[in-house]
């Protein structure tokens, strides 16, 4: 199982999910409109990097990290 964190204003508990790939994450949360208004502006990490292609693999154990973008001052 890969565990999906929900990090900052997403403010969601953390989830496992199956899946091979972070376009498997984007299909399952498609019905989702909250969150994919989110899904649009953050950046993922998966095992503490940041990735950027949706066709980026995963596998048992691994951990993704959906960061929204915050302000700091």
């Amino acid at each position: 199982m890969i565990k999906v964190e929900f990090l900052g204003p997403l403010n969601r508990e953390s989830i496992e999910v199956d899946i091979e790939s972070l376009s498997d994450l984007k299909e399952m949360f498609k019905e989702d409109k909250e969150l994919q208004e989110w899904l649009e502006i953050c950046a993922v990490a998966v095992n503490d990097a940041l990735v950027c292609s949706l066709d980026t693999k995963v596998k048992d154990g691994d951990k993704i990290s959906l960061l929204p973008p915050v302000c700091g001052g």
